[in-house]
């Protein structure tokens, strides 16, 4: 494996953290997944986004940034492999949508400085499903604040998504996950893990499921 840290990024409702428990379990990796449920302002964010926006994506900055650090500082010897089910600069590129100029200002300087002390990913799957298909898994696994959340609000996400995995430089494998099933169909992961085995340059590598 040359990719000791695996990070798997998409929209709310790709499937990132059903891939990195498949992923962890294929290679007795280490787990590491965010811990969204312990946010206090989720919930309240969905019911009213411009009050609790700012608090909302501090507390997901904070606990990623504790979660991280306590994580990938931890030496396992009988685990190699780091799967985690997101990025770190998910903060900032949720905060780009959610919240207003002069909050994202503010929210931008705390991040660049909390963003030098983390580990960047060897390399990153970035899990690109059509909005439909979000808004499907979203009833599915039916959380009861996810609901009621507008297409507008993923469209804005995905285009944010797309527009940072174009520009930045981690080694990434783009997967149109529109009909993937990788609990469901071996074939679907097993294309992951093939791909995983090669070696790649800086920026989008495509991978196609069949």
């Amino acid at each position: 494996m040359n990719y000791p840290f695996i990070t798997i990024e998409g929209n709310i409702g790709a499937g990132k953290t059903t891939l990195a428990h498949l992923l962890s379990k294929h290679y007795n990796a280490r787990l590491i997944l965010e811990e969204f449920a312990d946010n206090p302002f989720l919930p309240k964010f969905y019911e009213n986004p411009k009050q609790y926006a700012f608090p909302l994506e501090l507390f997901f900055m904070a606990e990623r940034y504790k979660q991280q650090k306590e994580l990938l500082q931890q030496k396992d010897m009988f685990q190699t492999i780091t799967v985690s089910d997101y990025l770190f600069t998910k903060c900032l590129l949720f905060a780009k949508v959610t919240l207003m100029e002069d909050e994202f200002r503010l929210y931008q300087r705390l991040f660049e400085i909390i963003h030098q002390q983390t580990v960047q990913p060897d390399i990153l799957i970035y899990l690109h499903s059509p909005v439909q298909k979000l808004q499907m898994n979203i009833r599915k696994r039916n959380r009861p604040y996810e609901q009621n959340i507008p297409d507008e609000y993923l469209f804005s996400l995905q285009e944010t998504y797309t527009h940072y995995i174009k520009q930045h430089n981690i080694k990434t494998l783009f997967v149109d996950t529109s009909n993937a099933d990788f609990l469901g169909n071996e074939k679907h992961l097993k294309v992951i893990t093939e791909a995983l085995e090669k070696d790649y340059t800086h920026g989008q590598h495509y991978i196609t499921l069949p």
